[in-house]
């Protein structure tokens, strides 16, 4: 039997053993740290429970289809229910709108809340439909670094037809275009940040992302985020993969151009095959030291990071929902302070997930779990103590204001994530949470292929590699890769 080692246990790591443990593999997964799921695990302080990372699940048919491959019914292990409300958003003038998942819905209610014609909203949702039409596919579940995949009719349609997608223009300019109230198109713009991007720099194609929010829809595990990760790892063990965990890879073993196995901190394992789900970065800066690196790839610009505050709050906040955003004024400001000037942010959007509005027992009752996150800059040279101390006292504040009650001393505990330790716990470099940004209109095709042209029996996997970060591309990277193992 064929020998295959995962290098990291996110949820590309995960699926990616589990599509090789049903090509017949003997699979085995290392990760330095002592639970699996990467940024797709928990935290559990004081009675409350909170999900780690990744907060917005879409696509749950590519978690499915996992458990299909393996011949099982996805419902014995996995549960999930469809959200009637995406999102809660809110603007500093006091400004509020409720946006129902329900594309018909979402129109009349941003009709109603700001004048907007329901047929530009419609025409929107339906641009989103067409993009996904076009360009989904192609773009999303094959590589693009393999000339053969393009030498078919579809595909060639679909790149004919990019164009015609706003290729060539900003996601913001693209929106103000399609939108007339500066909220909405302020709204449109946030899609940017679902693959830590600039929505005055991606581009405009980057509006298929509200196809897969609204006319698919946002759905909600019913034992939390993290039950994605603890489904994938029960059946991975059902196949017959090995769990190495608090086991730390230092190094891939090369013989010439060949991946021959690799050095863990307790010794050597051979394979046949081997899947990095480390970021690229550090898979040839630590692992694979002695061979030259892909250097342009691995200089392209880092996608935004993260500062996270895991909070247990002593109320209930009946008009928060499940997401919930609070808008700063200068969106463009922000970004900009993000991405060029990477500094702190003064009027920061402030992000607010509460699974205990779906997942009860997430929090003791009269009680909430807060996963509460602003975007930051990559790691860099910041200091993040003040960072993280200024960032804390300008969204109590916010949110105070907001909300019309004093957030501070309804704080009972506190922990905190943010571009450290991100990457040192995800060994996502500079902590970026997507891997390279989505800035420029050739963004897709330099992004790294998820097989090496150089190195045999190597493969990526992970919000670094092709198609890019989130959960629904992580579980397409591992499809994809896998797909070239012979």
């Amino acid at each position: 039997m064929k020998k295959a080692i995962v290098i990291g246990s996110g949820i590309a790591g995960i699926s990616s053993a589990i599509r090789l443990a049903v090509k017949g593999f003997e699979v085995t997964i290392f990760d330095k740290n002592e639970y699996p799921g990467g940024k797709l695990s928990e935290v559990n302080q004081d009675g409350f429970r909170f999900d780690a990372g990744p907060s917005l699940f879409t696509m749950p048919q590519y978690v499915d289809e996992l458990f299909q491959l393996a011949d099982k019914n996805p419902q014995d292990y996995f549960q999930y229910e469809k959200q009637t409300t995406a999102c809660h958003y809110y603007w500093n003038d006091g400004t509020v709108f409720n946006a129902p998942s329900s594309t018909d819905e979402f129109a009349n209610e941003a009709n109603k809340v700001f004048g907007e014609n329901k047929e530009n909203i419609n025409k929107k949702f339906e641009k989103a439909s067409y993009i996904n039409d076009k360009i989904g596919q192609l773009f999303l579940e094959q590589s693009l670094h393999k000339p053969s995949n393009f030498l078919n009719l579809p595909t060639l349609k679909g790149l004919l037809s990019i164009p015609k997608l706003d290729i060539n223009k900003s996601l913001h300019t693209a929106n103000q275009r399609d939108l007339d109230h500066p909220k909405l198109v302020q709204l449109f713009d946030r899609y940017a940040t679902y693959n830590g991007s600039n929505p005055y720099q991606t581009p405009g194609i980057m509006g298929i992302i509200p196809h897969f929010e609204h006319n698919v829809g946002t759905f909600f595990p019913v034992k939390g985020m993290v039950s994605i990760t603890k489904s994938l790892v029960k059946l991975a063990q059902e196949l017959g993969v090995k769990f190495k965990l608090g086991e730390e890879v230092v190094e891939i073993e090369m013989h010439s151009n060949l991946a021959k196995g690799v050095k863990t901190v307790k010794g050597f394992w051979e394979a046949d095959v081997i899947i990095s789900n480390m970021d690229v970065f550090f898979t040839y800066r630590k692992l694979l030291p002695n061979f030259k690196a892909p250097e342009k790839v691995l200089s392209r610009e880092r996608s935004s990071s993260a500062l996270i505050f895991y909070w247990g709050m002593d109320a209930v906040f009946e008009q928060l929902d499940l997401h919930n955003i609070f808008f700063s004024d200068d969106y463009k400001k922000e970004f900009e302070d993000i991405f060029n000037n990477t500094t702190e942010v003064n009027d920061p959007t402030i992000y607010i997930h509460i699974s205990s509005k779906v997942k009860k027992d997430d929090a003791p009752e009269g009680k909430e779990n807060w996963f509460v996150m602003i975007n930051t800059p990559p790691k860099g040279d910041l200091n993040w103590e003040q960072y993280v101390a200024n960032a804390r006292t300008k969204i109590i504040q916010k949110l105070s204001q907001r909300l019309n009650r004093d957030i501070g001393s309804l704080i009972l505990n506190e922990s905190i994530l943010d571009p450290r330790s991100i990457e040192s716990k995800t060994m996502s470099y500079q902590g970026s949470l997507y891997g390279t940004s989505s800035n420029d209109k050739y963004a897709a095709f330099l992004r790294h292929p998820n097989f090496s042209k150089k190195i045999k029996n190597l493969y990526f996997v992970g919000g670094s590699a092709h198609p890019g970060g989130g959960i629904p591309l992580c579980l397409l990277s591992a499809k994809i890769a896998v797909d070239h193992v012979n």
